[in-house]
């Protein structure tokens, strides 16, 4: 049997638009005004992409028609997640690298003075949440002992949290994440897909904390040793398919999820520009997304020789093409001048 998957494509951003729909012409993304499309792309690994308008989807087959209908109830509702106001379009997760060795940051932050003045600074900027890790997982990069990973964090965090804000750990290991939990974080961020530690689902199914799914293909060590996929939008397509039904059938039943098919993490350029571009194909599974493009090495190969250290340029324009396509949350080192970007690109779309 052919399975399908349908994109929302045809995309227009409002900002502040008075749009209705209307005779099922076009519809809204995430049941929000600020963002409608009028077409579907309809893709499978047999047979090429087809793109449709929404108004003549009645006219195909009935099977092929009840799947694209019921993506589309996922593409439309209204996403919710705890303690986040999603209707606040996009939110920005400020990044504090703990670490001696992160690929853009590695020994800026790594002390509790450092740390809060940065997150500070962060939230001066204007970001939503703020992301501590204390474990580099840039390729390459090799583990750090889980006791060692908390030290690192256990100051820093305890400082953070007096400034009352939402707050994401970056973590693999199930040791962190529970040493983590006194101190009443909002998020765990486990760039592992949950799959490296043992432990790790049993502790989201008892502390009922909200988690990201992320992508990657292999350890961080061998990550970018020729990373190879079937088909890589449909394959990751298909990881958190079963993935989500994984966590159902474990007893995890909230929808405070958030999906992020993992930029550079076991991808090349090609893999990662077919994500970004394709990327509102992962609406129909009906979770918020979030995504990190943020000084990544995959600038650097599209510029080339206009390369710079804090890739700034490539940042914020891949990052506006995110939010014009619906992705709720966006991961940022440099929040103000993301922050810049959005203020300009919203003014003029108004």
């Amino acid at each position: 049997m052919i399975k399908y998957y349908t994109r929302a494509c045809n995309l227009n951003y409002h900002h502040k638009s008075k749009l209705k729909e209307k005779n099922n012409k076009h519809f809204f993304l995430h049941g929000v005004k600020k963002i409608s499309f009028n077409t579907v792309e309809i893709i499978s690994r047999k047979y090429k992409k087809k793109k449709i308008k929404i108004s003549n989807i009645k006219y195909l087959n009935k099977s092929l028609k009840k799947k694209i209908y019921s993506d589309l109830r996922n593409i439309r509702k209204k996403k919710s997640f705890k303690n986040l106001n999603l209707s606040k379009f996009p939110l920005i997760m400020g990044i504090i690298n703990l670490t001696p060795d992160s690929f853009s940051d590695g020994g800026k932050y790594n002390s509790t003075t450092k740390a809060l003045r940065h997150a500070k600074n962060l939230i001066n900027s204007g970001c939503d949440i703020i992301d501590i890790g204390s474990e580099s997982t840039r390729p390459g990069s090799k583990p750090v002992n889980e006791k060692r990973e908390w030290q690192r964090m256990m100051q820093p965090l305890k400082a953070i949290r007096k400034l009352n804000k939402f707050i994401s750990i970056d973590t693999r290991k199930t040791y962190v994440m529970k040493k983590a939990l006194k101190y009443k974080v909002n998020l765990i961020n486990d760039i592992s897909g949950l799959k490296f530690d043992n432990e790790t689902l049993s502790f989201l199914k008892k502390s009922k904390l909200p988690f990201v799914i992320h992508h990657s293909k292999g350890d961080p060590s061998i990550m970018q040793d020729k990373p190879i996929y079937s088909n890589v939008l449909l394959d990751i397509y298909d990881f958190f398919e079963n993935k989500i039904n994984e966590l159902r059938s474990f007893g995890i039943k909230h929808n405070n999820i958030l999906l992020d098919p993992g930029i550079g993490f076991g991808k090349n350029l090609k893999h990662n520009i077919t994500i970004l571009k394709n990327i509102s194909i992962f609406h129909s599974l009906g979770l918020p997304l979030l995504l990190g493009t943020s000084k990544k090495r995959f600038i650097k190969e599209i510029a080339k020789n206009n390369d710079t250290i804090n890739r700034h340029g490539g940042t914020i324009s891949s990052n506006l093409f995110l939010m014009s396509q619906g992705v709720q949350v966006l991961r940022i080192h440099d929040v103000n001048e993301i922050n810049q970007g959005i203020g300009v690109y919203k003014s003029l779309v108004e």
